[in-house]
């Protein structure tokens, strides 16, 4: 399953790969499996900051996790 929107609302949480590992238990190389396997959609559920590191939408991806 992956959201396809890319609008961000104000309820959204941008977090680095540490936050998002603490929250949801993936494992880093878990996460970037999702990305590589196009799980995650580029936009909705991360995207490259500025400085080019990855960032993941929190809101969203407790959203996926849920099945919603």
């Amino acid at each position: 399953m992956s959201h396809t929107s890319t609008a961000s609302s104000s309820m959204d949480r941008w977090v680095l790969v540490n936050v998002l590992t603490e929250y949801t238990g993936y494992t880093d190389d878990a996460i970037r499996a999702k990305i590589r396997r196009g799980d995650w959609a580029f936009g909705a559920l991360w995207r490259k900051a500025p400085d080019g590191r990855l960032v993941f939408n929190l809101t969203r991806i407790q959203e996926w996790m849920a099945g919603m």
